[in-house]
């Protein structure tokens, strides 16, 4: 029942919020799904994300057979007044995940080739995999597609982590030689760079121009510790992280919770959701 009334929830709140969703369309290839996003406006009822403690603010209220939209629109009967009620009637069993558990001073959304968002990502891969697994981690490797959502201006709720890494992806701890990480870099050089955190690199015409981990050049000899996720082991996103890998440390410990537990750990210290684009990841053109 939770399960429908989510569904529904989330088709309520698509027809209404000023945001933007992730609409699965139909794929090409087998066993593979593409994404776009729509934008919406919020015109029609008003309706924003609700809180633990502001239902009818976000929602509004159902009367009767007559809906009080919080855009101030009345709407008797029909299909909006049903699923409204739906949603509103949801919202006690939806109290779990509306609980607040930071705060970002500042909106962060992706961007190619990094963005606020993605690094935060990358550098919390590597602090979660240092504590899971209890090994040095140099540099982290995610992809772009395992982030959903934005991160949100204001309260964070776990709703914004859940829907944000959906996918029930393990944190992985690796230990890749120099040499199998520069091409790693070199297939991103050609291919598309994902998010990548502990590491600078400059890339020109799909190939690689420079590469520093921790403020040193890769080496090809040396041994590096790689956070990863499971999905990028074996062949998601063209990666086969742990094809050659020297070890391999698969937490159990899937990313949502991993990010949900650093982002509690920060705000109980006192420390707000942050990142910010650093130049980590450069791609010059031709002629630069």
């Amino acid at each position: 029942m939770i399960t429908d009334r989510l569904t529904i929830a989330a088709i309520f709140l698509a027809m209404a919020v000023p945001a933007a969703f992730p609409v699965a369309l139909a794929a090409h290839e087998a066993d593979s799904v593409r994404w776009s996003r729509t934008v919406m406006d919020g015109t029609r009822t008003g309706v924003t994300v609700p809180g633990s403690e502001n239902t009818v603010e976000a929602l509004g209220k159902v009367e009767g057979r007559t809906y009080y939209a919080p855009s101030g629109r009345v709407f008797r009967g029909g299909s909006v007044c049903r699923v409204a009620r739906t949603v509103i009637d949801a919202q006690p069993d939806m109290a779990a995940v509306k609980r607040v558990i930071g705060y970002s001073p500042e909106a962060m959304k992706l961007a190619y080739p990094e963005s606020a968002l993605s690094n935060w990502f990358a550098d919390n891969l590597i602090r979660a995999a240092e504590a899971a697994s209890g090994r040095k981690v140099d540099i982290s490797i995610g992809n772009f597609g395992g982030i959903r959502v934005d991160m949100p201006e204001g309260d964070v709720m776990v709703d914004d982590i859940r829907s944000m890494f959906p996918f029930r992806n393990d944190l992985v701890y690796l230990a890749m030689k120099g040499s199998d990480v520069r091409d790693v870099l070199e297939f991103m050089a050609r291919d598309g760079f994902q998010v990548l955190g502990g590491v600078r690199v400059v890339a020109r015409d799909g190939r690689i121009v420079s590469a520093e981990i921790g403020g040193r050049p890769l080496d090809d000899n040396a041994l590096y510790g790689v956070a990863t996720i499971s999905f990028l082991l074996y062949g998601g996103d063209g990666l086969h992280l742990a094809e050659n890998a020297v070890e391999m440390v698969d937490t159990s410990v899937e990313i949502y919770d991993a990010m949900l537990k650093l982002i509690e750990e920060d705000t109980a210290a006192g420390r707000q959701i942050t990142g910010r684009a650093d130049g980590r990841v450069v791609i010059l053109d031709g002629g630069d």
